[in-house]
This record gives structure tokens, C-alpha cells and sequence, in this order.
């Protein structure tokens, strides 16, 4: 059966990428106060994890930011460079096993620079200050629709934040690359996101779309072992509608696991997205991808490796010399990916 991004979540949670993943680059640049636990644990793409028994010389240790009960007036505060720029359109303010050290509210602002913010800095409040409880998630809608680079995440008037998710659609002026130059069109830096597949059991499915190899079996894209007919897959919108020149499909790390062969469907669907997108938008997406047009014909995997298919390999089934807004990759019968990259030239 068809499975699609985990639908318990906001729409903007299910079909935007965090722009505050540290794996992604984003870099916590300076707190009020860590004294309990660091910023950089904040911006973890990993849940939030607790240990009962684990101390260190400031006292409990947690996974994620802490600051220290405040004497005085005043709140902590923490800023945070996101990965690219981009045009946020919402929040999870995680508290995951804060419980009696949480704080009861927040507030961010947010700031577009060149550099990085300074005391001329202006920021602007795109969160109003809200409550929070114990151990949760909490998570907020943000509609300004403008590009930011940085966030300030304001807590009142102290406590821990287990995970700061900044959701949103990387911003790139796609104008001014050379019209011939090559780009991955997939990177989940340049917009490119996974909108479908047929199963998700192990790994990160987020990270098949990320930088950089994979540093371990559980960072890309597995499956369950398939005990029944056919294959598995997974559909990604570009961050650009472009002409596709070449395919890399990474097995790092996957060596009992990788997938036997795989195969690449492409096409352009104009505008079709999966933005807050209905059930039937959704499966008509997967429908129709059982009939796209075959780019890349089915090529041996092997375990630990990058693939490179390049024009040859893309050519022996005919190619696709227009332009496309939608890939399908096909493994069979299942395995793991840890990254697909589609390098193209936008249109």
C-alpha cells in the first residue's frame, strides 16, 4: 500500500524541510545563558533523548538548550543562522523530557543579513509570544511569506528547549546561474523535498535529500524487507523544474541491505505540489507516476557506493529532452538509499 509523509502533523511540518537542522548547516551563533546544556544540541535533527542517570559538572544533563534559573530581570535568549535562507512558514518548539525546568512562553523574531546580526540589527517579531507546557511538541503556523536568514528564539524568562524545527522553502535566485550551469536540482537546500513513497521503516527518509554522504546506516532512505510482489520507491519535487543531465544514487553505509537495481521516472507537472496539499492531490501524484516516462532504465546496485549515470546511461532509454518538475525513483525490490542527487540545468 501507498504510504505519504506522516499526516498527524501540520501541512508546513509535512512538506517543508527545517531550516534550523544543524545537518543541513544551520549553527547556533550565541545564547544569553547554556550554562545547563549548549545551544548546538537545540538544532540536533535526531529526537530528543533522556537519560535518568546522566550528570555532568553543571548538574542533569539534557538534549538540548538549558539556561540557568534567572535571579534578575530580563529573559534568555538564542540566535540561530539557518541553514539557507529562506521563507519560514512555521514552528515546532520542542520541550520533550523538560518538565519542571520548561519555559511557560516564547516568542521569535527574525532578521534577513549578508552577514551575521549585530547590535544595527534589526528584527522583526514573526512569533508572538505564546505558551508552553511540559514535554511536548508545539508547533505554529508563520504566513509573512518573506526570506530570512536568521531566527532569535526568545524564551520567558528561562528553562530548556529540547528542539528548535524552523520549517520552510529554501529561497535561491535562480536567476543568476549561468544558463548552462549545473546544479542539484533535488538538494533539500535547493527545495527539493520528498512529497511520496512506498515505505519509510528504517532511517532518516529527510536525509536522502541532504548534503554530503550519509554518515551512517540509519542516515538516508531504507525500506522493510518486501515479502510480497513488487518494488519499492519514493517521488521527489525539485526545488527547479529543469533538464536532468545526470543521476547519482549513493548506497553509502548500505552493504547486506542495498538494493538490488534501480530505475528513474520524470515529469513535469507544472505547478502540482504538495503545498498543504489534499489526500486526492496527493494520490494523484502517486497515480500518475506509474505512467511517467522512464529516464534512467533499470541499472545494477552496488552495497557502499556512489552511482554516477550520466547523458549515456540516461540516453539508453530514449532520454527526456524536456523539461521536469517531478522524479521517481524505483528500487527493487527494496533496501536503502542514503542519497539521490539529480543535477540538471533549471528551465
Amino acid at each position: 500500500m501507498s504510504s505519504t509523509i506522516q499526516t498527524d502533523l501540520p501541512a508546513f511540518a509535512r512538506s517543508r524541510i527545517n531550516l534550523a537542522s544543524a545537518e543541513l548547516g544551520a549553527v547556533g551563533l550565541s545564547a544569553s545563558d547554556a550554562f545547563f546544556a549548549p545551544l548546538a544540541r537545540m538544532l540536533a535533527d535526531a529526537p530528543a533523548v533522556f537519560y535518568p542517570d546522566r550528570y555532568d559538572d553543571h548538574g542533569k544533563w539534557m538534549d538540548g538548550w538549558e539556561s540557568r534559573r534567572k535571579r534578575g530581570p530580563g529573559h534568555d535568549h538564542a540566535i540561530i543562522r539557518l541553514a539557507v535562507p529562506g521563507i519560514i512558514y512555521g514552528f515546532d518548539v520542542d520541550t520533550s523530557h523538560f518538565t519542571g525546568n520548561y519555559p511557560p512562553a516564547f516568542s521569535i523574531e527574525a532578521c534577513r543579513t549578508e552577514g551575521e546580526p549585530d547590535g544595527a540589527t534589526e528584527w522583526i517579531e514573526i512569533q508572538g509570544r505564546a505558551a508552553l507546557g511540559p514535554s511536548n511538541h508545539h508547533f505554529f503556523s508563520c504566513d509573512n511569506g518573506l526570506v530570512w536568514t536568521h531566527v532569535r528564539l526568545n524564551i520567558y524568562p528561562d528553562g530548556g528547549v529540547a528542539r528548535l524545527r524552523v520549517y520552510g522553502e529554501p529561497w535561491r535566485d535562480w536567476s543568476k546561474l549561468a544558463p548552462d550551469e549545473e546544479v542539484d536540482l533535488a538538494s533539500a537546500l535547493n527545495g527539493g523535498r520528498v512529497v511520496a513513497f512506498s515505505d519509510a521503516h528504517y532511517g532518516a527518509l529527510h536525509r536522502v535529500l541532504a548534503p554530503g554522504r550519509g554518515l551512517n546506516m540509519g542516515d538516508g532512505w531504507e525500506t522493510r524487507r518486501r515479502r510480497e510482489p513488487g518494488n519499492d520507491w519514493l517521488i521527489v519535487q525539485l526545488g527547479h523544474p529543469g533538464i536532468i543531465s545526470r543521476i547519482v544514487v549513493d548506497t553509502a553505509h548500505y552493504k547486506g541491505n542495498y538494493p538490488d537495481r534501480c530505475s528513474l521516472d520524470a515529469a513535469d507537472l507544472g505547478n502540482a505540489s504538495l503545498d498543504g496539499a489534499s489526500g486526492d492531490l496527493t494520490q494523484m501524484i502517486i497515480t500518475s507516476s506509474m505512467f511517467w516516462p522512464e529516464i534512467l532504465p533499470q541499472h545494477k546496485l552496488s552495497m557502499d557506493a556512489v552511482h554516477d549515470f550520466g547523458a549515456a546511461d540516461i540516453a539508453q532509454s530514449g532520454g527526456m529532452a524536456g523539461r521536469v518538475s517531478h522524479v521517481r525513483l524505483n528500487i527493487y525490490p527494496d533496501g536503502g538509499v542514503s542519497r539521490l542527487r539529480i543535477f540538471g540545468t533549471v528551465r
